[in-house]
């Protein structure tokens, strides 16, 4: 069944399975999972495991579904209410529906401290939520004291805190704690000493920590380090030492050393000892005494149930001194006997009837990825409390009237508890943009439906946008699409989907890419009627001017993202904080021209040179050719010209690959050998004739020495599987950009072995062509034209002419669009193939077909856990935002659930650039000058000078300088009309310009101001 199911339909559980690996993956499909409570914390857990393909997944619940559920469980709907269904029951159909390879069972049996727990023998991890404390102990005793013993969690949400706990048994082996690739650290000496010092490549830091574990291979000289695996001790970030090697031989040069992933034993103690000792992970370091504070005031929580038999009444004094009371006494158990923080047992007293949905969503994410640790140990286990609140948003309702608070029948009633009446009202008046729909949105417009977002009838809406179709691979984490919604819009999907959450959402669906091209649809007057804006994007392009168009226009701005285990959240907020492109992240380190083109010395060099081939040969060179023939439609016109001596760009490749096209199967099969020979066989053998292995350079030292590896030819071999497949894969993809027909019958290893074994493979000739070994050096943009390529390109065009091999159905070719997705397609298994040819020829370790498609697609590595956890922070800080909270209030988040951790700062707060004599500006500031028709730009300088007191000496236009007094001509530009110098857009009354101004101190750069909005006619014109 399960264990079976990822073999059979790895479509689903691709992107997943680069996070965990297949190891993890089976673990997982062989694993019984028992999860009690199904109000909103237990069904965020059921949603991410049942996602990430566990086998057996028991639902329990002995409660029936309320109004309030349906503010908190989204799989509970009105009908649920009407019928008094139990909770898990309702739950179960659609828990089961999210993944048809995991068996989802329902229990409604007692569970209290008197039941016979012995069941839980047959499950692997037990989960409780909504589970006092006496019985949690009983089931973690039970757990912990079982051979193997089962791993336990427990988590909870009252109101505005919630709490995590883990216990994985004395001894709970992680055969891989970060779920990082080992990088291979490249060597330029090694010592002959004890210890022997180990020293990098300069610029090439190791990065590693002292105890890891390395094994060696290629080095030259102390040959008996090869296949040894040693300890290291960090000396220096670019050298560390090994054991003794003052006995071995002499280091020449070259070398690898690989970190080596070793087995870590995690220890954890059982719940009861737990409670007065806790072990914690620590998420917001301005705060290191909270988690004990708020460990202590839970505990009290607890006292106080098992005290009168019921939660703290909401709002009552009475209640909240007597938390305070019992929060004192147990202070005194602990042994680290923590101050009692009364803001936290005020607010725990306050709110615990209450349910906030996000951060349900937030402890959710986390708890799954915990689960998922317990049944596959892939990553560090949280050891053993975590803590996380919603504080932030309390504090500013501190003065709010009791009766806010209260509950009013309707499914809001969780929520309201927690921010109060006049919160959720403004919630439901919201107008928010979501852009996209993928893992992150879909996650996000749950949230919504939660909160109630967008549901007021005189006022809000949510607007949605997502230009993509739902694909296989989006169901393992995009949770609101199903098997048979592929191929439809994810907006669209995502909308309705959503309204079955919460049939009072106004939701308005567009499948547009947010960019510049759309802004007719995405103006100014779209984006100021817009309360907030949230990017769930996937790229850093689409993020940058999403956050201009909200600067722009002064929104409020909430980004997020994820990569695999690891996820950020950035709030940004007008006038209060810097925006999204205040900063910049460091550019993706590109790999030198010259290591792809003949020094590869990583995987990853050889998989982006296959996918450079793939583009050149099947996407770049076809599209050239076919603008050149659609620009030259007559190859006879061609001819004549060329001949008369004129010349046309393009017009010697476009007619090399018109005079080598194949015209049948046979011939791209012959195509695709020839290029086996160029690429694996001749190449090496030319590079060694430049390069002989025993080159020296200047200082003495030998050329061919890490990170260079000298490459051995490759003999073809048609028995070879990766010959063989490189062969096929070539040959179909010429086929295809060629139009060329092919069968079934065609692609058979007799009718390919036929056509090869006539293939006439020239003899390699060396030629003394330079091969380029500068690193700094990049790809020439135009290779230059001899004049026997001249002749030669004649005498091709001549001779195919008179072939009649140069109709109107010969000047065009397909242009194949890379798609790593479709497996059928031979895209990745043409590169695969390639790459580790090239690997092969290099003696670099290859990499599997699975690694190939994640490098060469650039495929982010996904997982619902993440996900989840980060839209709940999201949406945390859009009820700040909604309050209207104070800049202290605002956090941002970076999280990585595999080491775990999960840091929250501050929001970055707004910087103000002083211009002088008290003024100032920051990102958020906008200057405005109003015009007329004959207005100049001497009148627009002279009215910001007088307007806003500085000396105008640039204005700029994006990128077009409208004047600069020191070039050509600009001066005589004061006496144009600015409607002459600039063009609005059709649905524009103005435009943006940049001026800069003369700093106070003489020599400094001039400074740009902040933008100017230029209105051509005065609006009371």
């Amino acid at each position: 069944m399960a264990t079976d199911s990822m073999e059979i339909d790895d479509g689903l559980y691709s992107r997943q399975r680069y996070v965990l690996g297949d190891t993890a993956m089976q673990k997982m499909a062989q694993s019984h999972v028992f999860l009690s409570g199904m109000g909103g914390l237990g069904v965020e857990i059921a949603k991410n495991i049942v996602l990430a393909g566990i086998k057996a997944l028991t639902l329990h619940d002995t409660k029936q579904c309320k109004t309030w559920d349906l503010g908190t469980n989204f799989f509970i709907c009105e009908d649920d209410v009407t019928n008094l269904r139990n909770r898990a029951e309702a739950t179960f159909p659609h828990v089961a529906e999210l993944n048809p390879y995991v068996h989802v069972l329902s229990s409604t049996a007692p569970l209290d401290e008197t039941t016979d727990i012995s069941f839980l023998k047959h499950y692997q991890c037990v989960i409780l939520t909504e589970t006092r404390l006496s019985l949690q102990k009983k089931i973690n005793d039970f757990c912990h004291a079982q051979h193997p013993p089962i791993k336990f969690i427990s988590a909870d949400v009252y109101g505005i805190w919630s709490r995590l706990f883990c216990d994985f048994g004395d001894e709970f082996e992680v055969l891989d704690t970060t779920g990082e690739e080992p990088k291979e650290i490249f060597i330029s000496n090694i010592t002959q000493s004890n210890p022997g010092i180990v020293t990098c490549l300069e610029n090439h830091p190791h990065k590693l920590e002292t105890g890891q574990f390395l094994t060696f291979r290629e080095v030259s000289g102390m040959s008996c380090l090869n296949g040894s695996t040693q300890q290291l001790t960090v000396v220096s970030p670019y050298s560390f030492s090994i054991g003794d090697t003052s006995d071995m031989e002499p280091y020449l040069h070259g070398g690898i050393a690989v970190p080596v992933k070793t087995p870590k034993i995690f220890c954890f103690e059982r719940l009861e000892k737990q409670l007065t000792n806790p072990t914690y992970l620590l998420a917001d370091f301005s705060k290191p005494e909270a988690p004990l504070q708020t460990h202590t005031a839970m505990l009290a929580l607890d006292q106080f149930q098992e005290n009168f038999g019921r939660m703290p009444n909401i709002g009552c004094l009475q209640d909240a001194e007597e938390m305070l009371k019992i929060a004192v006494s147990i202070s005194e158990t602990l042994e680290s006997k923590p101050q009692v923080n009364e803001d936290i047992v005020k607010w725990l007293s306050r709110t615990a009837q209450g349910f906030l949905a996000p951060l349900a969503a937030t402890v959710g994410g986390v708890a799954s990825q915990e689960v998922l640790k317990a049944v596959t140990g892939k990553f560090s286990p949280l050891q053993q409390w975590l803590y996380i609140d919603a504080l932030d948003i309390a504090v500013s309702l501190d003065k709010t009237s009791c009766e806010e608070f209260l509950p009013r029948g309707d499914k809001y009633d969780a929520l309201r508890i927690c921010i109060g009446e006049s919160l959720c009202q403004k919630l439901h008046k919201l107008n928010v943009f979501l852009v996209g729909c993928g893992a992150i949105g879909c996650e996000m417009l749950k949230n919504f439906a939660l909160l109630g977002v967008g549901t007021a009838q005189d006022k809000g809406m949510v607007t949605i946008t997502d230009p993509d179709l739902i694909e296989k691979s989006n169901l393992n984490r995009q949770f609101l699409f199903r098997p048979r919604h592929i191929q439809k819009p994810k907006s669209y999907t995502a909308a309705t989907a959503t309204l079955n959450i919460n049939p009072q959402l106004k939701i308005d669906p567009y499948i547009n890419k947010v960019c510049p091209a759309t802004e007719n649809i995405y103006n100014d007057e779209f984006y100021t009627k817009q309360d907030l804006v949230v990017t769930a994007l996937d790229n850093v392009e689409a993020r940058r001017y999403i956050d201009s168009r909200c600067v722009a226009n002064l929104r409020p701005l909430l980004d997020s993202g994820t990569m695999g285990t690891k996820g950020h959240t950035e709030t940004i907020v007008p006038h209060l904080t810097e925006s999204y492109n205040s900063h910049r992240d460091p550019p993706e380190e590109e790999i030198p021209f010259c290591t792809l083109k003949s020094f590869p010395a990583a995987i990853e060099h050889t998989i982006q040179w296959a996918r450079d081939k793939f583009e050149s040969a099947f996407s770049h060179k076809p599209s050239l050719f076919n603008k050149f023939w659609q620009t030259y439609p007559s190859a006879e016109e061609v001819l004549q010209r060329i001949k008369s001596g004129e010349s046309l760009e393009g017009c010697f490749q476009a007619i090399k690959s018109l005079s080598r096209r194949p015209r049948n199967w046979s011939q791209c099969v012959e195509l695709a050998r020839k290029k086996f020979e160029k690429y694996f066989n001749h190449k090496a053998l030319q590079l060694l004739h430049s390069f002989p292995l025993d080159t020296r350079l200047k200082d003495g030292s030998l050329f061919w020495q890490s990170p260079k590896r000298p490459p051995c030819p490759i003999t073809f071999e048609f028995s070879d599987p990766l010959h063989h497949s490189f062969i096929v894969s070539g040959a179909t993809l010429f086929a295809r950009v060629y139009c060329v027909p092919f069968t079934a019958k065609d692609l058979s290893e007799e009718t390919i072995l036929k056509i090869i074994s006539e293939v006439n493979i020239q003899e390699f000739r060396p030629s003394n062509k330079v091969v380029q070994t500068d690193e700094t050096a990049r790809k020439p943009e135009h290779i230059p034209v001899s004049s026997e390529d001249e002749r030669n390109a004649i005498f091709q065009l001549e001779n195919t002419i008179l072939a009649n091999e140069a109709m109107k159905n010969d000047l065009q070719m397909k242009v194949l669009s890379f798609e790593k997705d479709d497996d059928a397609n031979g895209h990745i298994d043409f590169i695969t193939a390639a790459s580790n040819l090239r690997a092969k020829m290099y003696n670099i370790e290859p990499a599997d077909r699975l690694k190939t498609k994640r490098i060469a697609g650039k495929i982010i590595p996904a997982i619902a856990t993440a996900t989840a956890a980060v839209s709940g922070l999201v949406a945390l800080e859009l009820i700040k935002v909604v309050g209207s909270h104070p800049f202290e209030a605002y956090k941002n988040c970076f999280l990585n659930l595999a080491i775990p951790i999960m840091v929250f700062t501050e929001a970055a707060g707004v910087r103000r650039t002083e211009i002088r004599n008290g003024i100032s500006f920051t990102i958020w500031d906008r200057w405005t000058i109003y015009g007329k028709e004959d207005f100049t730009l001497l009148d627009f300088i002279n009215a910001v000078r007088e307007k806003y007191g500085i000396e105008p000496t640039m204005v700029v236009q994006g990128v077009k300088m409208l004047y600069v007094p020191v070039m050509p001509g600009h001066i005589k530009r004061l006496k144009l009309t600015m409607q002459k110098l600039v063009k609005p857009s059709a649905d524009k009354k103005y435009v943006d310009l940049t001026v800069s101004f003369a700093p106070e101190t003489d020599g400094d750069e001039d400074l740009p101001g902040p933008p100017v909005r230029y209105y051509f006619i005065h609006e009371d014109n």
